[in-house]
């Protein structure tokens, strides 16, 4: 495996599936997250897409497209971590985004790129089982705190399943390409609350054995009472768990927290 992570995908047909679904869904610039050695970044230019940017944490990566890649297709090439990067160096305007995430940290470029001004589409490789996490439904075992934080943001629609064999080196999980796209209902009155309500689905999950309640008294130390008839106010009961609450329901109880926790 090289320094970075990385498993580079080699499998021509998920490669034109993935290609497919950018050049049909894409609306705005075009952005590359980790293009490795370019083998998904030639067959965009295949379809005719050019002028776009790509975003390479890997120096050797970055040289190596730097000398390949056709001076013709215009491509602007960032040597930068993704996670790292100022969005003044992306694209104005609307962008869409494509990845072979690195399994190591793509639920953190995920949520970055939720949170870019100017998202309306992704097309990105995970991890098959953080696939499955992302659109688990409430009362799962696989529901968790990235399933509520991304579903109050996104939506997301697979577009194939990837063997281990379709990299080099081949990784020890099955993968899965997702279409991701903003949700069309907005939950947020504003940025406190959405950062609020990202602290309570991470403060109700750290504690998921406990009910949301015993949960927030565990960690704000605040009256059980007053927690309880606020609760109550967003139509949570105070036997609730964690994995029982939908992200519409943290996002009310997050505002009706305020001035109590936040």
């Amino acid at each position: 495996m090289q320094k970075y992570g990385q498993h580079f995908l080699v499998n021509r047909g998920v490669i034109d599936k993935i290609t497919d679904a950018v050049v049909h869904n894409a609306r705005g610039s075009l952005v590359e997250i980790g293009p490795g050695k370019g083998a998904l970044t030639n067959a965009l230019l295949e379809r005719g897409l050019n002028d776009f940017t790509l975003v390479e944490i890997d120096p050797k990566m970055t040289a190596r497209l730097r000398l390949t890649l056709p001076d013709y297709a215009r491509l602007n090439i960032i040597e930068n971590d993704f996670l790292r990067l100022d969005r003044a160096l992306l694209p104005a305007g609307d962008i869409t985004f494509v990845s072979n995430l690195p399994y190591i940290n793509a639920a953190e470029i995920l949520l970055k790129v939720l949170e870019t001004s100017g998202f309306k589409a992704a097309v990105f490789m995970f991890q098959r089982e953080q696939a499955a996490r992302l659109c688990a439904r409430t009362r799962t075992r696989q529901y968790g705190a990235l399933s509520a934080i991304f579903q109050a943001f996104a939506r997301a629609r697979s577009i194939c399943r990837v063997s281990p064999g379709s990299f080099s080196p081949p990784p020890k999980v099955d993968s899965e390409v997702l279409l991701i796209t903003p949700a069309e209902n907005k939950m947020f009155a504003c940025a406190g609350h959405k950062e609020n309500f990202k602290e309570l689905v991470k403060t109700a999950f750290a504690y998921r054995r406990k009910t949301v309640l015993n949960a927030l008294v565990e960690v704000y130390g605040k009256n059980k009472d007053v927690l309880a008839k606020t609760l109550n106010a967003a139509g949570v009961k105070i036997s609730s768990r964690a994995e029982e609450l939908a992200p519409a329901r943290y996002a009310d109880l997050a505002q009706k927290l305020e001035g109590v926790i936040f």
